[in-house]
């Protein structure tokens, strides 16, 4: 065999292995990509089992309170349509997260009721739904916050040199963050006779 012969097969087999490590790099880097969007949904999917407790508890505090604040009807409308809009068929996370952050504003109102009713106070059912809601209000924090992190990883990634590449060709797409807006982080205020 020639000394050119042999040259082009060390080239050859230098090429070969170059490819085999660019096609192990860019299965890894998809893979990885695939690892992340599955991540963001299985958060996600616990913050909304977290919802979905909080969901199921709104309308047992909403008959507790009715009794007691009777010209309150707006904020219990806003409540029961925030829930159902929650609900609706075919909503993305982005519009779940929305509507989620919209009902929180309206519990907070709701909470705050029982400063203007010293009956609502004492009530039993009331302060036992009460703690009951603020336990899922913890889980829904704790579980928001692993979401968001999680949205962070994937979005961090898609952002990189070659993460972006790879997140495309796996269809992952950026992550909404759940973030609570500004409104809400103002103590809400309990008005009557609008």
């Amino acid at each position: 065999m020639s000394s050119g012969a042999k040259i082009a097969i060390v080239v050859i087999g230098v090429l070969v292995i170059i490819g085999i490590g660019f096609i192990g790099y860019g299965v890894s880097q998809y893979n990885h990509a695939v690892s992340l969007d599955e991540k963001v949904k299985a958060q996600w999917a616990q913050v909304e089992n977290q919802l979905k407790r909080r969901y199921d508890l709104i309308p047992n505090l909403v008959e507790t309170v009715k009794g007691y604040a009777t010209h309150e009807k707006e904020l219990f409308e806003n409540i029961a349509n925030a829930r159902t809009k929650y609900f609706q068929p075919n909503q993305t996370t982005d519009q779940k997260i929305a509507s989620s952050k919209q009902l929180e504003g309206f519990l907070s109102r709701l909470l705050v009721l029982k400063e203007t009713y010293p009956q609502l106070k004492a009530n039993q059912s009331f302060l036992k739904l009460q703690d009951t809601l603020e336990g899922t209000e913890n889980r829904i924090a704790v579980e928001r916050k692993r979401y968001n992190d999680v949205a962070q990883e994937v979005n961090t990634f898609r952002r990189s040199v070659f993460g972006g590449i790879f997140a495309s060709m796996a269809g992952v797409k950026e992550a909404a963050y759940y973030e609570i807006p500004a409104a809400q982080k103002e103590t809400p205020k309990v008005q009557f006779g609008k």
